[in-house]
């Protein structure tokens, strides 16, 4: 038996790989237990690592510190390619309200911690670890430590960061819960109402293409090519099926309109009225379900990395008579294909035409699923180089005692944003299947957890004796509370945000799953879904940005 204790006890890479692996399992499967509907999660990892580490057990710091700092750029990373084609298209106009919402749940919850830190005598770092707690937000925290590493803090400094994160955090997750429920009773709620008002507004459909029929009744575009059509628009649209003469066809640009000929059109919403006044009105045929249609339609993923860096309008193959691409679905955001478009690897493309003319889309375009079974590594490790790089380079900036680095939390994450967006223009295919990004992200946000509570249990007993806890708990919830009620009111009152966005809004400013999950359960439908996918990836770079330059200015 002796050498099973010193295997335990003493420090050595078998003793690290055995802690790591214990902490790590028991932690995620404490996180499968629910307490009132919500579970902590992965958030177990770090309680059992405070746990073991103010149970004396130490481990050799220098291989701590690389699992810590290797975990947090896999986590940011993964996150980064996750959000990255989200994060763009969420800055467009239409979502500016909700993010502008959102940025203001993060920006009130920094001034309350600045407030926090000019009149009480706790050290803006340990009040960066309350706040990232507070907000559930594990990227901060480590944005927040790997600043205070940058300006040289101590041991004891950089652990309490964490060890405040831990004691606010299971809070913070139910404050946001809570202010969701002081905000149906503020606003006088009625679940079943609120669903009936949502199904009447369609609103989960609103910027998405839609398919309608039309029969030409305009003699201003009959005998002319549906070029004409075309150019008479702003928006690029689809005409998938064409009833001409009795017989169903995919048109080309060329085709010839003639009267009562019926389209089948996919184009976005708010592109319908206008073309009603340019083609026709509605038609009573289905094209979709004409029997004596022979063609078919099909989903066609992109697997062909040739064609990644490529405009649809350059590929000659698809230049063709028998097929039409009527919808493009990337990162589950749906849009009309046209020829400007850049494919990317795993874009699903909606083809309908003749059985030959869909199966060459899917030649060209690979439509081989195992293709991306296997994820290319090297790019996401390319990217990781540039990332370091990047979060390594020194700012100077006026009166700063030490030059400010972006760090291995920002620069990383970054990165991925760029790169998950435009590194198919420099060859760099980022893509990566959900499941794959999932493990990479789950196993970097464990093995950072895991060294986070390893490191900082041993300043557990002086925390709570000391009475600090109770006023980090108290720090917390007024940052969690506070900015989501004010916010949530304004959004609600002013913007005529309804309840269920409301609550997604909260949510992903929060950067909070379990409190989306509840207000899915109130919901019922994909309401809070869209609004917190809206918020999610500028909130968190918010939040990293936040926390770092807490620490570098105030301390």
């Amino acid at each position: 038996m002796n050498w099973l204790i010193k295997l335990i006890t003493e420090q050595s890479i078998p003793q690290t790989v055995m802690v790591y692996g214990v902490v790590i399992a028991l932690g995620i499967w404490l996180g499968r237990i629910k307490i009132a509907g919500v579970s902590l999660g992965v958030t177990w990892i770090l309680f059992l690592g405070l746990l073991l580490s103010y149970l004396g057990i130490n481990l050799n710091p220098e291989t701590e510190h690389f699992l810590k700092e290797f975990g947090l750029i896999l986590f940011v990373y993964s996150i980064g390619l996750q959000v990255g084609p989200g994060f763009f298209s969420s800055l467009k106009k239409n979502a500016a309200v909700t993010n502008g919402l959102a940025a203001a749940v993060v920006g009130t919850g920094v001034l309350i911690t600045i407030l926090f830190f000019l009149f009480t005598a706790t050290p803006i770092t340990t009040l960066t670890g309350v706040m990232s707690g507070a907000v559930t937000n594990t990227p901060g925290l480590g944005a927040a430590q790997d600043a205070a590493k940058d300006l040289h803090f101590n041991n004891d400094a950089t652990s309490f960061i964490a060890l405040a994160y831990a004691v606010v955090y299971p809070f913070g997750v139910f404050a946001i819960i809570l202010s969701l429920l002081l905000l149906k009773k503020i606003f006088r709620v009625d679940l079943e109402k609120e669903r009936e008002l949502h199904r009447k507004l369609d609103i989960i459909k609103s910027n998405r293409p839609v398919s309608v029929h039309l029969q030409v009744s305009n003699p201003q575009v009959e005998g002319k090519p549906l070029r004409t059509i075309f150019d008479l628009l702003k928006e690029p649209i689809v005409v998938s099926r064409m009833l001409q003469n009795g017989e169903v066809i995919t048109p080309t640009p060329q085709t010839i309109v003639h009267k009562d000929d019926v389209l089948l059109i996919v184009a976005h919403k708010e592109q319908v009225p206008v073309l009603k006044m340019i083609i026709g009105e509605e038609a009573t045929v289905n094209l979709k379900e004409a029997p004596q249609s022979e063609l078919i339609s099909r989903i066609i993923v992109v697997t062909q990395p040739a064609v990644t860096h490529k405009r649809l309008g350059d590929l000659a193959a698809l230049h063709q008579h028998d097929f039409t691409l009527t919808r493009l679905s990337r990162a589950g955001v749906e849009m009309v294909p046209h020829g400007d478009i850049v494919l990317q690897l795993g874009d699903h493309i909606k083809v309908v035409g003749t059985k030959e003319g869909v199966e060459m889309v899917g030649k060209v375009l690979g439509n081989e699923m195992k293709r991306l079974d296997v994820p290319d590594i090297a790019p996401i490790f390319i990217g990781i180089v540039l990332g370091v790089l990047l979060g390594s380079i020194p700012f100077f900036v006026f009166n700063m005692p030490v030059p400010v680095k972006i760090g291995l939390a920002g620069g990383p994450l970054i990165i991925a944003l760029l790169l998950s967006r435009y590194g198919n223009k420099i060859y760099l295919n980022q893509f990566t299947t959900y499941s794959a990004n999932l493990m990479l992200r789950e196993l970097g946000i464990a093995l950072f957890l895991a060294s986070v509570g390893l490191g900082s249990g041993h300043n557990l007993h002086q925390a709570f004796s000391g009475g600090n806890a109770w006023m980090w708990i108290g720090m917390g919830l007024t940052i969690t509370l506070v900015p989501l009620l004010l916010v949530g009111i304004v959004a609600h009152y002013v913007f005529r945000k309804t309840y269920f966005e409301v609550c997604g809004l909260l949510a992903g400013a929060s950067t909070d799953p379990p409190a989306l999950a509840f207000a899915n359960q109130m919901a019922k439908n994909e309401v809070a879904n869209v609004t917190y996918a809206t918020v999610y990836p500028l909130t968190m770079i918010l939040r990293i940005i936040a926390a770092q330059l807490l620490v570098l200015f105030f301390s």
